[in-house]
């Protein structure tokens, strides 16, 4: 049995920033089409879950990228489980560009639910079964350790949910927090800096609706942001994340 699951992707134009390169929320949204698509190949699609009211939820993650592809660009991402318990799982995530250079990793915890209660459950015998594991990291780092949220900040944007925010679970996915998050970044950083690293914990589910106002502060380390996400009604914290910056050499 192959331990490791690879899917190939071309980038496209809808894609890309104004810098003509893949955004963050790009390489989000591949990661987790990798992950879907590793469900269906062994015969547990998140639809056929979706039809038992049980399913995955994403509780917390890392993504580092030393660049970002391009339009056009071919790249390749690998995934595979590392370690899991009765109800939660580590997926490991290498990205390579066409001559096999690692250009990204990433790290999730991923929680086995019921749809319905909205409460963990036994991972199906049937999933760890087909599923190989390999105890390889993609990146040595607790993405289960608290990250504080913020209070207040002189950085904030206010959003309401709307129908097309919300998943097949009925819950705000997680490149919407990521989008979300980005629009609160200062306008001087997002143009003269990419995302490097992005450490992330979803706390608390949104809902269709809801009105969520997103801080961003910066951190005492330099070119590092600490990032909350909470309801505006009964300021629930929904997200929190660090983010840490690279100055964009101009070509």
């Amino acid at each position: 049995m192959n331990k490791f699951f690879e899917k190939e992707f071309e980038l496209r134009y809808f894609e890309m920033n104004n810098f003509g390169e893949a955004s963050p929320t790009t390489i989000l949204a591949l990661l987790e089409e990798t992950a879907a698509d590793h469900c269906y190949s062994i015969d547990y699609s998140l639809y056929d879950l979706q039809k038992q009211n049980i399913g995955w939820v994403l509780l917390s993650g890392m993504i580092k990228m030393e660049r970002y592809p391009i339009y056009k660009e071919k790249i390749f991402i690998r995934t595979w489980l590392s370690t899991y318990s009765a109800v939660r799982g580590f997926r490991e995530n290498l990205i390579f560009d066409e001559n096999r250079n690692i250009i990204g990793r990433s790290r999730g915890l991923w929680l086995f639910f019921d749809t319905k209660s909205r409460r963990p459950i036994q991972i199906l015998d049937g999933i760890l079964q087909k599923w190989s594991f390999d105890e390889t990291v993609s990146i040595d780092h607790d993405i289960a350790k608290k990250i504080e949220p913020i209070e207040t900040s002189a950085n904030t944007q206010t959003f309401k949910v709307s129908r097309y925010d919300v998943d097949s679970y009925d819950h705000v996915n997680n490149i919407k927090y990521l989008y979300w998050l980005m629009e609160s970044m200062p306008e001087d950083v997002v143009n003269n800096f990419y995302m490097h690293s992005i450490d992330g914990r979803f706390l608390a589910e949104a809902q269709y609706g809801d009105t969520l106002i997103s801080f961003t502060e910066k951190d005492k380390e330099d070119n590092s942001f600490n990032h909350t996400i909470k309801t505006q009604s009964n300021n629930k914290v929904c997200a929190t994340a660090r983010t840490v910056w690279k100055r964009r050499i101009v070509q």
